[in-house]
């Protein structure tokens, strides 16, 4: 094996021959999801097996980052654009390229264990091959198939002649590995580590940073360097908004909070800001609502109206960028410390993060520290700043470079001498955010990058077998993640509260389990801890309605004994301990009204329900109009609006995007009832008001019957959007929602 450790590279090429020569040529090379492969590296890596038929290489790996591929002209007039902005530079991955188009060579196999939503339908060996794992059991699954190569991209710090990594936005898998590195090189197997330096990254602390022997490869040169991978904004749509509202009045002021990316997240993070900023408002949407009457008993026991005086707790597998936002908001504030005892005593209020005189006499009370103070005890109060920096223990005298005082802090006036001069201001090394991966849009990364030093190590990346579970040093995480909010989304969920998330009744994966098992699990084991699933009431195919609440369904994500809490745009369904009968009637006052007298029918065909039940009157005006009737008043105020945190698209291309998708659907309804409106576009000059958006797509003066047909359509898909722009979503690709729908 390799004993001088690591060995660096300026070629990437090099690095393979290394790879072969000390693992042979049956390689099983694996990487964490989304952001933090090591791209140059497994390109050369997949690029060697191709010209050598004798090597048989397996990639182990999760949500391998693309550019949008595009079905037609339209879509990609519309998007090229947009990918040179957001996209120039990034390294493609060949191995994706030859996935989709089935040109994998038999020598190679690849296999994920999350992908990217609906985006391998259809793709039979992305289906074959996909493993169904748990997040934190990743690690292991991946070890059982023989893995003996790991490579993750890997951000650099020089300080002096010393050098340091960080495994930055994907310390989840990378650092579980190191756990396990010596049992496997015990076993006799051969296994190798690559580093591959991208300096765009950000360095982040905590227990991502690692010294360079972690590494027995590292690849470090500035032609490796390249953009970071950007996920541009999704519109946040009323229905979001919505779900996003009932959720913030769950989330208590003190406690801790898991949320993902996407639109349902920024529908989260902009009422719990505008719980927080703008009080009087949200609690007057409360009312509005109908939260407050049909759920402010739920909302007083385990929820809050209020400001967030304590603020917020980051426990989330995905540090994403409304994180950030809420950090900014003054929301996610609550520091934990990586000390049970700290912890404890934070939680019961002995300590404050502000060092007062009185907090020795206090500790000492409580015990945490000994009246005769040893070595261990002066370590302690200085790691956590409550002693100054400056200060050394010899024997039993604390001094500095100037001053003594004694150690014997039983007697009182040792002890006001002690904490008149050698404590500290704050507690330190608190953080208020615990992550495992991160992605998002680039202004996220250059925050990041941004930031001091100080404020970075606020943010602590680690490994997923620490964010997304107790076990390992679990009462320290019960104090930590006190009063926590763990929020997931799911795609439907049956009467009996059973919710199907990653994949559909035929067996076709939409996506993964990834960590979503792990948070309903922690929640179920946390005294306070509540899970808060998030299902958007309804789905269309083609111009058809269709319910995402179900009698029944041939596949489950989460099964039905694990049911939490439900909530929906129509409302909150608490479903803990609840009995069948209870459990259908909770879910069909969230349910649309189009579907809820339906649902009720089934329900009491199987006997499940009370023949003579009727759903009450109060919960059977579910319907997409009343919610935008809702909203109206709050959006004059410039409340839930389509993009709360900004956008990466021009405001041209949220029109455009929001007519091409409405185009697109109204084509899958039936292409003989769009023709005659594309007919009669044809025959009329465009209106004045659309000439900016037809520029952008290049349709101004169409050159022969293919363009001027495009620009008909064009114009017929925006006439209906230019005056209302931009209420709703950006993009004319279907979104992973719509990609479930279409197979389903």
């Amino acid at each position: 094996m390799i004993k001088e450790k690591p060995i660096y590279f300026s070629e990437v090429s090099q690095c393979v021959d290394r790879i072969v020569e000390t693992v042979g040529k049956t390689i099983v090379f694996g990487m964490p999801l989304a952001l933090g492969k090591p791209n140059h590296l497994v390109n050369a890596l997949y690029r060697r097996a191709k010209s050598d038929p004798e090597i048989r290489l397996t990639i182990l790996t999760a949500l391998s980052l693309e550019r949008p591929r595009c079905s037609g002209e339209l879509e990609q007039r519309f998007m090229a654009p947009i990918a040179k902005r957001l996209w120039d530079g990034f390294v493609e991955f060949d191995y994706v390229a030859d996935l989709r188009s089935n040109n994998l060579p038999s020598n190679v196999t690849v296999s994920e264990f999350f992908v990217k939503a609906g985006g391998y339908l259809g793709n039979e060996a992305a289906q074959r091959n996909y493993i169904s794992s748990n997040y934190t059991h990743v690690i292991r699954d991946i070890l059982d198939r023989g893995l003996n190569v790991m490579g993750n991209l890997i951000a650099k710090r020089r300080m002096g002649s010393e050098t340091r990594y960080s495994m930055s936005c994907n310390a989840d898998l990378p650092l579980e590995l190191l756990d396990h590195l010596d049992n496997v090189r015990r076993s006799g197997r051969k296994i190798v580590t690559v580093g591959q330096v991208n300096t765009n990254l950000p360095f982040m602390y905590g227990d991502a940073e690692v010294t360079p022997d972690v590494y027995d490869l590292v690849i470090d040169s500035p032609q490796y360097d390249f953009p970071l991978f950007s996920v541009p904004k999704q519109a946040v749509a009323t229905a979001d908004h919505m779900i996003g509202a009932h959720v913030s009045s769950l989330v208590k002021d003190g406690g801790t909070l898991q949320i993902g990316i996407g639109s349902l997240g920024d529908g989260i993070a902009e009422s719990l800001i505008m719980r927080h900023r703008h009080n009087a408002t949200y609690r007057e949407l409360l009312a509005d609502a109908g939260i407050e009457d049909r759920n402010g008993d739920l909302v007083d026991r385990i929820g809050g109206r209020g400001m967030f005086e304590q603020g917020l707790y980051g426990a989330t597998e995905m540090f994403v960028d409304v994180f950030m936002q809420l950090y900014r908001s003054g929301i996610v504030k609550r520091k934990v410390y990586e000390d049970e005892t700290i912890q404890g005593l934070v939680n019961d209020g002995t300590l404050q993060e502000t060092i007062d005189p009185g907090v020795l006499d206090r500790l000492i009370e409580k015990g945490a520290i000994s009246p005769q103070l040893g070595q261990a005890d002066f370590d302690w109060l200085q790691r956590f700043g409550i002693f100054r920096s400056d200060l050394s223990l010899a024997g039993d005298t604390i001094r500095n470079h100037t001053r003594s005082w004694p150690a014997d802090l039983s007697r009182a006036e040792n002890r006001e001498r002690v904490a008149r001069d050698c404590l500290g201001t704050r507690l330190e090394n608190g953080t208020v955010c615990q992550a495992a991966f991160f992605i998002g849009p680039r202004q996220f990364y250059d925050s990041l990058n941004a930031m001091s030093e100080r404020e970075r190590k606020l943010f602590c990346m680690t490994g997923v077998n620490k964010v997304n579970q107790l076990y390992g040093d679990e009462r320290l995480r019960r104090l930590q993640r006190k009063d926590g909010r763990f929020v997931n989304a799911g795609m439907m969920v049956t009467l009996l509260g059973a919710v199907t998330s990653d994949c559909l009744e035929c067996g076709n994966v939409i996506s993964g389990v990834g960590g979503q098992y792990n948070f309903v699990s922690m929640a179920h084991a946390l005294d306070d801890g509540r899970l808060i699933m998030m299902i958007r009431s309804t789905r269309c195919k083609g111009s058809k309605v269709l319910s995402n609440i179900v009698f029944n369904y041939g596949h489950v994500t989460i099964p039905r004994h694990l049911r939490d809490i439900v909530v929906t745009e129509y409302g909150i369904a608490d479903l803990r301990g609840k009995s069948d009968e209870e459990v259908i009637k909770a879910m069909l006052n969230i349910a649309d009204s189009r579907f809820q007298e339906g649902l009720l029918a089934q329900a009491k065909q199987t006997g499940k329900i009370s023949r003579d039940y009727r759903i009450p009157e109060a919960f059977r005006h579910n319907t997409p109009a009343r919610l935008e009737k809702l909203l109206v008043p709050y959006r004059r105020q410039r409340f839930f609006r389509a993009f709360p945190f900004g956008s990466d698209f021009t405001e041209e291309e949220i029109v455009i995007g929001k007519a091409l998708k409405d185009l697109q659907r109204k084509a899958a309804s039936g292409k003989l009832r769009l023709a005659p409106a594309v007919l009669r576009q044809l025959l009329k000059k465009p209106d004045e008001a659309l000439w900016p958006y037809l520029a952008r797509m290049g349709l101004t003066e169409p050159s022969g019957i293919k363009e001027r047909i495009m620009q008909a359509a064009v114009s017929y898909a925006l006439e209906a959007n230019v005056e209302n722009a931009p209420k709703a979503g950006c993009g004319c690709r279907l979104d992973a929602m719509e990609a479930v729908q279409n197979q389903h």
